[in-house]
């Protein structure tokens, strides 16, 4: 088995560290940063599966970021180990509306009607 086949709480940070690029990254400071925006989107998705509140610009912009400064697989192979399963009808229409996914991807995650319905209306 390789290193970053599956990744767990030791490989994380080295699985990351590997696959982060951003020409203006002065210091480590922004590598964390950028990594608590796994956090954030876990904390946004949780707001709306509590208290229907969905932020779905906020969440665009901290995907947005993640895909730019780790790319795509590593970013997607990130949220996997970040997000549990109940983030996942909340995440998946934001994936495929970015175009990082196809809607033939994730084939046993339903998406949430409500986060669909926001994001057809940006």
């Amino acid at each position: 088995m390789k290193l970053f086949d599956e990744l767990n709480e030791d490989s994380f940070l080295i699985f990351a560290a590997k696959n982060y690029w951003n020409p203006t990254c002065i210091d480590s400071t922004e590598f964390f940063e950028d990594l608590k925006r796994f956090k954030y989107i876990k904390r946004l998705v949780n707001r709306y599966l509590e208290k229907n509140e969905l932020a779905e610009r906020l969440i665009l912009n901290h995907l947005i970021v993640i895909f730019n400064v780790f790319g795509i697989p590593a970013g997607l192979k990130m949220l996997e180990f970040r997000l549990d399963e109940r983030h996942w009808p909340v995440i998946k229409p934001f994936l495929i509306f970015l175009q990082h996914i196809k809607n033939t991807e994730y084939t046993g995650i339903f998406m949430d009607e409500e986060v669909v319905k926001r994001l057809r209306k940006i």
